[in-house]
């Protein structure tokens, strides 16, 4: 797999999944827990993206995700 294909990869998996992770959370209907692990996998995938493309800012703001993620997800269980 290409350098851009994997880019591309990410870049449209990461978004899908936090704007589902958004729609979960903001619907109050009980899937916490099912949203915060998308916005872990999002963080993880767009971190994979900015450390491929070098975009340093945009990789570490991934921690910053991940680390909401995991608040979370330990809060909602």
């Amino acid at each position: 797999m290409t350098k851009e294909r994997i880019i591309s990869v990410c870049e449209i998996a990461g978004s899908v999944l936090a704007m589902i992770y958004a729609l979960l959370i903001a619907s109050n209907t009980g899937n916490e827990i099912l949203g915060f692990t998308l916005l872990l996998l999002s963080a993880l995938l767009f971190a994979g993206w900015g450390f491929i493309d070098k975009r340093w800012a945009f990789f570490a703001l991934q921690f910053f995700y991940a680390a909401s993620a995991i608040i979370g997800l330990i809060r909602w269980s």
